[in-house]
């Protein structure tokens, strides 16, 4: 499970404050997948970042397991599985070194990541070309292997930081039928997308990030009765309204 306590980042940008992420609170259960949602500098990269340890937040503190991130960083690493469409493969490794590569940094033990990968292979598809380079992948079948890679040490917690970016139909529906897989086996999923659309599809729960605030959080229909809109795009459009309508016009007092 996946706890975040009053989180807070603020940054110094051109000698102005700035606060990316603003005293945000949100839980991720066992087989729930939880949609961080916002436009881009919404603060859902920021977030990420203070769940994995990555950084420090000035208030607040982020849980894995009941284990804090600012107290134990790299036991909550070995909790924590990444998705991104940043993630890259090793062109000159075939698929079957680079996932026992990436097994052997978890300290998987050999008979189990192979046990792993087997099966891995099976449920995405990727049997075929175990033992071809990377190199000569497809698209779809790199970001297979890319899905399989974040199992390989079997987290108890996923997080996707954009997962679809840049993909087709088809590419998408296989991130949708992977995180599928990751509910059906118990994982708490945190994604973080601007694609609300596709969020609609697959959250049980959204965090509605809004200038580094929760503005709206719950399940869809708790969503459409606090804000009166049915999809999660109107509800984003209302907010961005209310922003133009709080900003003073520039003859506003002359």
């Amino acid at each position: 499970m996946i706890v975040a306590k009053g989180l807070r980042k603020q940054f110094m940008v051109r000698g102005q404050t700035l606060v990316a992420v603003d005293r945000i609170s949100f839980t991720v259960g066992n087989g729930e997948v939880y949609g961080l949602l916002g436009p881009n500098g919404a603060g859902k990269t920021t977030t990420l970042r203070m769940v994995m340890g990555l950084l420090d937040p000035d208030e607040g503190h982020v849980e894995i397991g009941g284990v804090r991130t600012d107290i134990d960083p790299i036991a909550i690493r070995s909790q924590l599985g990444l998705i991104s469409t940043n993630d890259g493969v090793y062109p000159w490794l075939t698929v079957r070194e680079m996932l026992m590569y990436f097994a052997d940094l978890y300290a998987v033990e050999v008979p189990v990541a192979q046990i792993r990968l087997e099966e891995l292979a099976e449920l995405l598809n990727i049997r075929s070309f175990l033992d071809q380079r990377c190199s000569t992948l497809s698209t779809g079948q790199k970001q297979r292997v890319t899905l399989a890679r974040g199992l390989m040490h079997d987290p108890p917690v996923m997080l996707l930081d954009e997962p679809t970016r840049g993909l087709d139909v088809v590419g998408s529906q296989t991130v949708f039928e992977f995180i599928d897989l990751l509910k059906k086996r118990g994982k708490s999923v945190l994604l973080s997308t601007h694609r609300l659309d596709e969020a609609e599809r697959v959250c049980d729960r959204f965090g509605l990030l809004h200038h580094g605030t929760v503005r709206y959080e719950g399940t869809l229909d708790d969503l459409r009765t606090l804000t009166g809109k049915y999809h999660l795009v109107d509800m984003f459009i209302d907010l961005i309204r209310e922003d133009r309508q709080s900003v003073p016009s520039p003859t506003a007092g002359a």
